[in-house]
């Protein structure tokens, strides 16, 4: 898929409010399936489309992010994003990494929901010039012929396989990658949630990363 180049690597973006086992698995399953060589965790400092929503500070973020992957030789964490004053937009980001390791293949990982309103990101033709898409699935798409490319990309991506759980799309220099992972139904919502309500989040996130929530009093 894609180019010929040196490395495979996935940019995994979001506010990881916290990180928790549905991300990690996710990272885990998309790495396996695409070969990647990594996956960064890159958390968003002001999310653009979610300006209005009170985030935990970027500092508490970040250490539940390191504490969630250490020991995992194969993610790695950026910190460029939460270095910005401005709005995480993902073209500065890709812009970034491309700059920085230019003998890269990239791979973009989201979710489908995300990727469904890709129309309204900042220079959103411009990101498929930077790297490929890696969109996140559940148990339950396929029919391959089914065009699941936004309608603003329909005439520039081309439905061209299908293996397994895997539906590519190209435009010949990148390719958009729909890859049903059976993952782990959980959202940072439901954890925000349970912690304010005083119930269990174990086995929900990392051990470590509970410590630290119930140590810090986030979510309270």
């Amino acid at each position: 898929m894609g180019t010929n180049k040196q490395k495979r690597v996935g940019l995994f973006g979001g506010t990881f409010d916290p990180i928790h086992f549905g991300h990690l698995r996710a990272a885990e399953e998309i790495k396996e399936i695409l070969s990647l060589d990594r996956v960064y965790f890159i958390p968003s400092a002001i999310p653009p489309h979610k300006s209005d929503s009170k985030i935990t500070n970027s500092s508490k973020r970040l250490e539940m992010l390191r504490l969630a992957i250490e020991g995992n030789k194969y993610f790695d964490l950026s910190v460029f994003e939460l270095q910005s004053e401005t709005p995480s937009y993902t073209i500065k980001t890709l812009e970034y990494f491309n700059h920085a390791e230019p003998n890269t293949e990239y791979y973009f990982i989201l979710g489908n929901e995300q990727f469904n309103h890709i129309e309204s990101w900042k220079d959103y033709k411009r990101l498929f010039e930077l790297s490929n898409f890696a969109v996140i699935t559940r148990p339950g798409f396929s029919e391959p012929g089914l065009n699941k490319v936004p309608l603003a990309l329909k005439d520039d991506f081309l439905y061209y396989n299908c293996i397994e759980n895997v539906i590519s799309y190209t435009n010949k220099t990148k390719d958009i990658v729909f890859i049903e992972i059976k993952g782990i139904e959980i959202s940072s919502t439901d954890i925000r949630t349970f912690v304010k309500s005083k119930k269990s989040i174990k086995y929900l996130v990392p051990d470590k990363v509970e410590n630290f929530i119930l140590s810090e009093k986030l979510y309270d």
